[in-house]
């Protein structure tokens, strides 16, 4: 594990690692996009047309990579996403990704998909946001708000870009379905992966048996080889705004809305009462073509005042991060990189990724001529076609 770490400088590094020691199936699954990948390519291509223009002779010494986020101080601009499964890639990987925010004093959001119970994850880790995939069922809804409400959580994400599934072919050809079903390439893949299957499925199943989906709604799910999964998921195709209004009634905590693209959807959100919104296209995993996020965000920031703009998809450095500041965003989120690095290398590994990106950033800042990244504007940022 060690020896491995020392081997990794940048996020981009630790995806190799984590493709030879995970089966193909699910490092597929945390990897791919949807359809032809358009939008996972663009997520990364986009941060090409922004360039920085540095100030210098600035006295750089006192930097500080601290960032306010609804009344809270968090060591840096940045927290890990949400991810399904995560259990599935690294040994109780959400408890490990929690883990990490909280000894790094970072948000970490878990995921309503997850196969840990929230109330397991809070209780370790009583500042970790939860994210919500919900049904258009108004009786479901408020069961499951009452639990997350009763677990302790005090911010709540309603992820709204999954009206259906997307065309996830790329699952399908690395051999991973929902639900999982048993074969003899399936077992292959265990077989060749030994430090997966040993360290973390089989492990698993020994000390807690089959994994299930725990979060769905207010009680537990069905098993991840189940052919009912599928059902659970609900009726999402009926979610709406007034779903919305439901939930900011009954939901006393902060609320956030996660998929939004488009700048009317931003201001709807804002009206309803939320205290901030995430932009994100599902880091390319639902409508495939779909414009990036970094470009959503320059488009929606002019149109939003008095609520939290937070941003994710794509980003994989310090510079990343930087830019999505200087074009308005509040915060960022990363969610598969610290996957990853749950899977090769535990809780070290994610608080070396963590550490990672916040050294790109203070070392970027003092190359920017900046100590605070509240100093940051317009004026550090030009976009290509404008230079």
């Amino acid at each position: 594990m060690k020896k491995i770490i020392k081997k990794i400088y940048a996020l981009e590094d630790i995806e190799h690692y984590s493709r030879k020691h995970l089966p193909r199936p699910i490092f597929g699954y945390v990897s791919g996009g949807s359809e032809t990948n358009s939008s996972l390519r663009e997520n990364r291509r986009i941060f090409e047309d922004y360039k920085f223009t540095p100030r210098i002779l600035k006295n750089v010494s006192n930097r500080t990579t601290e960032t306010k986020l609804f009344g809270q101080s968090w060591s840096a601009p940045f927290g890990i996403s949400p991810m399904g499964v995560s259990a599935l890639a690294a040994y109780r990987g959400d408890l490990v990704l929690a883990e990490a925010a909280k000894k790094s004093s970072v948000p970490m959001i878990m995921s309503g998909s997850s196969l840990i119970p929230m109330e397991d994850v809070i209780s370790l880790a009583p500042e970790t946001w939860f994210q919500a995939y919900l049904p258009g069922e108004s009786d479901r809804i408020e069961k499951l708000i009452g639990r997350v409400e009763k677990a302790g959580f005090k911010t709540l994400i309603l992820t709204v870009d999954v009206a259906v599934m997307a065309g996830r072919e790329n699952n399908l050809r690395s051999g991973f379905s929902t639900p999982l079903r048993p074969s003899l390439r399936l077992a292959y893949d265990g077989i060749t992966h030994p430090k997966w299957t040993l360290n973390t499925f089989l492990r698993t199943i020994l000390l807690h048996g089959m994994p299930h989906f725990e979060n769905f709604f207010a009680t537990r799910g069905e098993p991840i080889f189940s052919s009912s999964v599928n059902r659970d998921f609900g009726q999402r195709a009926n979610l709406n705004w007034k779903h919305l209004e439901q939930i900011r009634k009954q939901w006393k905590g902060n609320l956030i809305v996660k998929g939004i693209l488009d700048k009317d959807d931003a201001i709807i959100a804002k009206e309803i009462g939320a205290e901030g919104i995430i932009i994100s296209n599902h880091g390319g995993r639902q409508l495939d073509s779909a414009i990036s996020s970094l470009e959503a965000l320059e488009s929606i920031v002019p149109h939003l005042k008095d609520v939290s703009i937070m941003v994710d998809s794509g980003f994989r450095r310090g510079n990343d991060i930087l830019k999505a500041l200087v074009i308005g965003a509040d915060f960022v989120f990363i969610g598969r990189p610290f996957l990853y690095a749950a899977s090769i290398a535990g809780l070290e590994g994610v608080e070396h990724a963590i550490n990672l990106l916040k050294d790109e950033i203070d070392r970027n800042m003092a190359l920017l001529g900046i100590n605070s990244l509240e100093e940051l504007n317009s004026s550090f940022l030009r976009r290509k076609k404008d230079i």
